[in-house]
């Protein structure tokens, strides 16, 4: 890390001295207004028939987040799950899960390609290098493809400032976390560059067995060819190691005791992802990139989620599994927007081509299971290592995914109120494998076609309509196809069976939304009422012993209504509110937990963590009186939910409140977080199996926590 600063300074002295005055014209006013993932350009939200929020850079530099989900929580219907040590679960437009449901973007490109497990690839984001964030919600498949089912969240990395600038930061809390970061840039004649870098350390915590590292560097550099050609280099790379403290039972969760039960489980990751655009303005109103872009990831684990454990059936011993997942990517995005006079037309039009070839293998680990010998009923106090058994393989296979789309969307005004929106994209994801557990070899293909259609009506300045249907697609993962079925092995001497039948999760979607702009724009509402309906969703059933069966439900039903609110009376004041009302419901789905067990119908049953009511506000200060100084106040509530998928035990759900201030003194910015400020108890997640007298495991929160910080910013205007 003290390389990466020195790189920094070294630059930072290079720009100003070669610094030439240049002036940047664009308003915040029109920031603001402008999106970009809803349409794959920069479009103005009158004509964007979704559901978008944006969160600014304020918003990003303000928060001071420790962790991302810190800042996608202010999205109005987004629920971000901390699973500790930046790892998550997402709830949008979809019960919290872990699910390939959500697309992830980095500048418009999936962090992960199509089929590989994504719900931790923002591990892999440097919060230190955002502009701002751009979440949709609903299904996006017609223009970024499968996973694109629940909505996609698009980080926006920062740009070269036209001026020379340089920031540095370091933040820590009581519980032992630290971070260093910095950033710069600057634009010196054609070319313009940027380096973002962070490394953050946790030792100690408040949970035990739940140390990490994470570093990050993104670099980005832009060659203005001409004012009509450009040239943009982006490259990021990042380590990341934490210890996997699990959940914790009932008693260590309302004791707060918060052992883990294990201090062997891990995650981590080694990811490289660089790219390389060449973008040209024609002449006649029409615009072209092409990207080439590459990724290098090797993920591994030795996880809590795979310790097989039961109550009645031999309670001293378990197994646990170790397990390494790499992939690279090779690709290439091409796209073209050609604008016409006639209807003031746009055709946006592309394709795809990324060939990731991915090598997986998962072996078997002994453990033994020491009791808590306080407890009524057997619990296990923690797990120690017998023995890694390399020899028993549970998984162990080769697959070259090969992933190909074209994809278009045009719109036009038929008359000046209305914007009319259509689009379409076919996917098709091949899959070749060698499968060394069954010997198995084979081609798997999943391809769909998926559209949409959306109207916005704007009969005035301050407000706008719109509606809108669109489709999503989401293939298997391919970890999932190869992962054994409940009671089968790899080479313990029974026969392993996976799930090569599997079928791609189909969703309908349909929505009526729009916004409202009162008191001279002071006060901004918007809104969004959906209705979704998912065939084949994989689900996940959680047995006895802690495994996981894959299921695929015959139909589901999502439904709610988002909702957010902005209202700025002065300078000092703002208020902020945002949430989702929600049901989600099981249509079509039966279930039993083993063979022997009678099938239980769940058809009209609510999924489970899929709280009804979430919600985030804040209050924001700006005293006139003490320029520069900042206060808020957040509130964020999730509603109760039900912990299993038979609805026989709800958890209550839980209100958390945080405050943030911070104080700019000449080129020094002070700061400090209270995070849980009340020291509420709570669990971010509360689940158990379906089975009868099931124990509750709880994925805890953390108690009150102080943050504290201190961030330098240099920068050369004239």
């Amino acid at each position: 890390m003290k390389h990466i600063l020195l790189a920094f300074l070294m630059i930072s002295q290079f720009a100003v001295a070669q610094h030439k005055k240049q002036v940047d014209t664009t308003s915040t006013q029109e920031l603001a207004e402008i999106f970009i993932t809803a349409n794959r350009t920069a479009t103005l939200r009158k004509k964007t028939p979704v559901a978008i929020s944006k969160l600014n850079a304020k918003t990003i530099n303000e928060t001071k987040a420790t962790a991302v989900y810190e800042i996608v929580n202010k999205t109005p219907g987004v629920l971000m799950v901390n699973l500790g040590n930046e790892q998550h679960m997402m709830a949008i437009r979809q019960p919290m899960t872990t699910n390939a449901y959500y697309l992830y973007l980095e500048d418009g490109l999936p962090i992960r390609p199509m089929g590989i497990f994504n719900h931790n690839a923002l591990l892999e984001i440097n919060q230190f290098n955002l502009q701002s964030i751009e979440v949709v919600k609903g299904p996006v498949s017609s223009l970024y493809g499968p996973e694109a089912v629940g909505g996609a969240v698009n980080f926006i990395s920062l740009k070269p400032g036209l001026n020379p600038e340089f920031k540095f930061g370091i933040q820590a809390d009581n519980f032992g976390f630290r971070r260093i970061q910095a950033a710069g840039g600057a634009t010196i004649g054609k070319i313009g560059f940027h380096l973002a870098g962070i490394s953050s350390l946790q030792t100690h915590s408040w949970m035990k067995n739940s140390d990490y590292n994470k570093d990050n560097l993104n670099a980005r550099m832009d060659y203005n060819i001409s004012p009509s050609t450009r040239l943009i280099s982006n490259t990021m790379y990042g380590k990341y190691y934490s210890q996997m403290s699990g959940t914790v039972n009932e008693d260590s969760f309302y004791n707060r005791t918060y052992n883990s039960t294990s201090d062997f489980t891990y995650r981590k990751s080694d990811a490289l992802r660089t790219r390389l655009t060449l973008e040209h303005d024609w002449k006649d109103n029409s615009a072209s990139f092409l990207t080439a872009y590459f990724r290098d990831n090797k993920l591994g684990q030795n996880p809590t989620y795979r310790i097989k454990w039961s109550a009645t059936s031999n309670p001293t011993t378990a197994t646990g599994e170790i397990n390494s997942n790499n992939f690279k990517s090779y690709g290439l995005l091409g796209q073209h927007t050609q604008k016409f006079d006639l209807l003031n037309a746009k055709l946006v039009a592309g394709a795809l081509y990324d060939y990731s070839p991915v090598t997986y293998w998962a072996y078997r680990v002994d453990l033994k299971a020491i009791l808590n010998s306080e407890a009524a009923t057997p619990t296990v106090d923690h797990y120690e290592i017998l023995a890694e058994r390399p020899d028993i393989r549970i998984s162990d296979y080769t697959a070259d995914i090969y992933n190909k789309a074209a994809y278009a969307q045009f719109n036009f005004n038929p008359i000046d109120e209305v914007v009319v929106t259509l689009g379409g994209r076919y996917d098709n994801m091949k899959v070749t494998y060698n499968n060394a557990i069954d010997l198995s070899t084979g081609t798997k293909i999943y391809d769909k076609a998926t559209f949409k259609a959306g109207m916005n009506y704007n009969p005035l300045e301050t407000a706008g309509f719109y509606v809108n249907y669109s489709q999503g697609f989401a293939p298997p993962g391919i970890t999932s196809i190869f992962t054994p079925k409940s009671g089968t092995g790899g080479t313990t001497g029974v026969a392993a069976e996976f799930y090569y039948n599997l079928k791609p999760a189909t969703f309908e979607n349909y929505e009526v939304g729009g916004w409202l702009n009162l008191l001279e724009n002071k006060l901004n509402l918007n809104y969004a009422f959906y209705y979704m309906e998912g065939k084949n969703e994989l689900l996940s059933v959680k047995l006895e012993d802690n495994t996981t069966d894959y299921r695929s439900a015959g139909e589901t039903r999502h439904k709610g209504v988002e909702f957010g609110a902005n209202y700025t009376p002065s300078k000092q004041f703002n208020f902020r509110l945002g949430g989702t009302y929600a049901q989600h419901t099981f249509i079509d789905f039966l279930v039993s937990n083993k063979p022997s067990d009678p099938v239980q119908n769940l058809n009209g049953k609510e999924m489970p963590a899929a709280p009804r009511w979430s919600r985030n506000s804040e209050i924001s200060y700006y005293p006139n009186w003490l320029p520069k100084f900042r206060a808020a106040i957040e509130w964020q509530h999730v509603g109760s939910y039900y912990q299993n998928q038979i609805n026989t035990v709800k958890y209550a759900g839980y209100d958390l409140f945080n405050a943030r201030v911070g104080y700019q003194w000449k080129a020094f910015e002070f700061y400090g977080n209270i995070m849980n400020l009340t020291d509420k108890l709570y669990a971010y997640n509360v689940s158990r199996t379906n089975t009868s007298g099931a124990v509750p495991t709880y994925t805890a929160a953390a108690p009150r926590t102080f943050v504290f910080g201190i961030q330098y910013h240099f920068s050369l205007k004239k």
